[in-house]
């Protein structure tokens, strides 16, 4: 995607955001278990490049605009759906509990984008509200970072996701 197809930085995140929930609403719509596989995939390499841009650059950058309590949950939230993400790629879709694991991580999600986004007081809004963020530039480097990562899963796949708050059983 072109930079200037989103305005800043909070524009792409909430793009990623309606994109997976547009892949989540796919998934509970088919019963196919091919395609269901195909989609989990599809979800879990969406959510990977996700965090990573988030966590690399965007979070960094806003630390100082958000309240701490919301700004370490964030990196919390991450992990408990990395955990879930790097479950479901292991065990695929013969896991009996596969179609269980991609509902909850579709949960967690749903609950950490109602956080970023909630208005007034949720992640998004106080970044806008920081000092010193200069959100194109932001949107810019996460651009940048996103199209590496992408290359890379399309090259050979991405790594097991890395948790930072969580340790990894």
């Amino acid at each position: 995607m072109a930079q200037q197809e989103f305005t800043d930085a909070i524009a792409m995140l909430k793009h990623d955001h309606q994109t997976v929930e547009d892949m989540f609403a796919r998934f509970k719509r088919t019963s196919n278990s091919a395609r269901q596989w195909d989609l989990a995939q599809q979800i879990c390499n969406e959510l990977k490049i996700h965090t990573l841009i988030e966590e690399e650059i965007f979070y960094p950058a806003s630390k100082e605009a958000v309240d701490e309590t919301l700004f370490r949950e964030a990196y919390v939230e991450h992990d408990a759906a990395k955990v879930l993400i790097n479950d479901i790629l292991a065990n695929g879709p013969g896991d009996e509990y596969f179609e269980s694991k991609v509902l909850v991580l579709s949960e967690e999600i749903e609950h950490h984008v109602k956080e970023e986004e909630k208005p007034g007081d949720g992640f998004f809004a106080q970044v806008r509200r920081g000092k010193d963020i200069d959100l194109v530039e932001l949107r810019d480097r996460m651009l940048a970072r996103k199209e590496e990562l992408k290359a890379q899963a399309e090259a050979g796949g991405l790594p097991p996701a890395e948790t930072t708050a969580i340790e990894n059983a």
